[in-house]
């Protein structure tokens, strides 16, 4: 088992950007990624197995709902704090950051924002402390990038709701115990549900199977006549804009996370240029291996900057859902790039399991799809900048 010896790049002193508790939390984070993921996460990766168990870790670094108020059970912290806890444990492995940006922005999110009193009470705390696990349905098999062409739908019985549906690629859903599952009405009208393990109909088959998030537990919900109590449905938000703004908050952490696993990457082709010999030298010292290596290292301040500047716009409330779009794209798009240049760089290494390199590669080309493909993004700045709508 290879020693963690990651060293963060900053080569825009960016910290003196950031507060000393933003600087705490970053640290405690990056301490626990070393010593509880990256010892065992390439074993959790080839086995194509979530490790359950550091669950209780990522709720003690704060990772499960950051910025949920303490009377919660959240942290309490900021929007950039959120951003460096995400960009730690992507450095770490982007599955495991799935599954903490699932629990905080897509479960504990809306019914923080959307919920009344007593969903918050009740939900919120066993959510933070990882004691429940959460996830969130938008995506169904036939609807990824148009959600409002959703089909699962739900019927006023009276005293109850009625739930039918599938929803698909969902992140926890295996292991959740909730599910914030969104669905139209008999009007057409979407709406967030919160749907519990156990309730009669509801099923989370696992997905097998997958070459990227191979460490992160992904699965369908199946709804066959579920009946939700009416007090399970999140009151105070309505339309597609309710799901979009639960995904606002996941890009905004993605686009941190990224970095993480661009920084990982570097940081990897960094160390190995300096010590792999090649015609008498390291290879470091060739000019197109520096090229590399100065391309990525100046790509990564681009999306630091990038991402620091998002933060402090979303923690005033004035970053857009484009803004947010852009950075989102931006740094996946980069860190996809510099996983694939590190990897050449390794030559026939890089695709070995001794580094980090491949795993990160295989693990983007999902997070560069989800939540937004790729292409997506960019028509969303392409319709914020020109007015004109491409996608109608």
């Amino acid at each position: 088992m290879k020693p963690d010896l990651f060293e963060a790049p900053d080569y825009y002193n960016l910290d003196e950007l950031l507060t000393e508790e933003h600087k705490l939390v970053r640290d405690a984070a990056r301490e626990w990624v070393k010593r509880d993921v990256s010892p065992i996460i390439e074993d959790y990766a080839q086995k194509a197995e979530f490790p359950k168990q550091i669950i209780e870790g990522l709720a003690n670094i704060g990772a499960f709902g950051p910025y949920i108020p303490m009377e919660y059970g959240g942290a309490g912290l900021d929007q950039i704090s959120y951003g460096l806890i995400m960009q730690e444990i992507e450095r770490g492995d982007s599955g495991v950051r799935s599954t903490a940006s699932v629990q905080s922005s897509l479960a504990m999110y809306p019914i923080w924002k959307y919920g009344n009193e007593a969903q918050r009470s009740k939900y919120l705390p066993k959510l933070a402390s990882g004691e429940w696990m959460g996830c969130f349905g938008l995506t169904e098999p036939d609807h990824g990038s148009n959600p409002g062409g959703m089909v699962t739908n739900f019927k006023d019985k009276g005293d109850h709701y009625l739930l039918n549906g599938a929803k698909m690629w969902i992140s926890n859903a295996p292991f959740a115990q909730v599910a914030v599952v969104w669905a139209k009405d008999e009007s057409g009208r979407i709406h967030g549900l919160i749907v519990e393990r156990g309730m009669e109909g509801f099923t989370t088959p696992e997905t097998h199977n997958k070459w990227s998030l191979r460490a992160s537990s992904t699965g369908e919900l199946i709804f066959d006549n579920v009946k939700v109590p009416k007090a399970n449905v999140l009151p105070n938000k309505s339309g597609l804009g309710a799901p979009l703004g639960c995904l606002d908050s996941a890009r905004f952490g993605i686009a941190w996370g990224a970095i993480g696993a661009a920084m990982d990457c570097y940081d990897t082709a960094l160390r190995y240029s300096k010590e792999r010999m090649q015609f008498g030298k390291p290879i470091g010292q060739f000019q197109l291996q520096q090229k590399k290596l100065a391309e990525m290292i100046t790509e990564i301040t681009k999306a630091q900057l990038l991402a620091w500047r998002l933060g402090v716009m979303r923690e005033n409330g004035t970053a857009t859902s484009a803004q947010i779009s852009m950075a989102k794209r931006n740094n996946v798009d980069m860190a996809l790039k510099i996983a694939r240049d590190a990897r050449q760089m390794l030559g026939g290494m890089g695709i070995s399991g001794e580094y980090s390199i491949m795993r990160h590669m295989m693990n983007l080309e999902s997070v560069v799809t989800y939540e937004g493909t790729h292409d997506i993004h960019l028509l969303i700045t392409g319709l914020d900048v020109t007015g004109l709508n491409a996608f109608k």
